[in-house]
């Protein structure tokens, strides 16, 4: 028999209970830096070293971070459903906790690519034998400067089309850890099929949230455990 389709959009909240932050933690602000400085396109050309600087210490941060209690029910969830995964996050705590699919809307911290053609990307790995760092004059195999791997604010969403082809796949669908006010993410919604369950984890939802969507006002861990038994 085949099993139904279950995807899970997850955003920040799923990650800060395993001690990531995130700019809204401190009203628009990363480690004292502004995001426009850091996480823009702008920003890059201005001051490529502070840019460069400010990812190499959030890989750091990364490393020392351990998948949740949240991450690994997901993974445990593939027993039983298809699990797809859409998420927001550039960490690699679902991968680290064992999810076998995972499409990542914003980019991925650990790696990083070429500044003249974005197919041209490399695990950090690749590049530094710390694993962590990137700095000016590190270049890809075209000669170019690298760059994170990273959806810069204001950037296009490469992998927003099969997002949505993912989303229109669902059976069940479950949004964790998002405020759902970053877009085009946020716009998924918009592409469920009217069959689809819904259910929302998050300890604030959105106020005047639709009335066929099961709101469960719990943090990830929590929350995931309480879908766990409802599904």
């Amino acid at each position: 028999m085949n099993k139904k389709r279950l995807v899970i959009f997850t955003g920040a909240g799923i990650s800060a209970e395993s001690g990531i932050k995130t700019f809204r933690d401190a009203g628009g602000l990363w480690e004292e830096h502004k995001v426009e400085d850091v996480a823009t396109a702008d920003g890059w050309h201005r001051n490529p070293e502070l840019v460069l600087k400010f990812y190499n210490d959030r890989r750091r941060q990364l490393i020392k971070a351990k998948p949740n209690k949240a991450h690994f029910l997901i993974t445990k969830l593939e027993e039983k459903y298809n699990v797809r995964i859409i998420t927001q996050n550039v960490d690699d705590l679902h991968e680290r906790a064992g999810s076998s699919r995972v499409l990542h809307l914003h980019g991925e911290l650990m790696k990083v690519r070429s500044t003249v053609n974005e197919n041209f990307i490399y695990n950090v790995s690749e590049i530094n034998n710390n694993g962590t760092d990137i700095n000016i004059g590190d270049r890809c195999e075209l000669g170019s400067q690298l760059r994170p791997h990273i959806v810069f604010f204001g950037e296009a969403v490469p992998n927003m089309m099969h997002a949505i082809k993912l989303t229109t796949t669902a059976d069940i669908f479950c949004v964790i850890g998002t405020s759902l006010a970053v877009y085009p993410a946020a716009s998924l919604l918009n592409y469920i099929e009217t069959h689809t369950k819904i259910y929302l984890i998050d300890p604030n939802p959105p106020e005047n949230i639709s009335n066929y969507i099961k709101v469960i006002p719990e943090k990830a861990t929590d929350g995931v455990t309480k879908l766990v038994e409802l599904l």
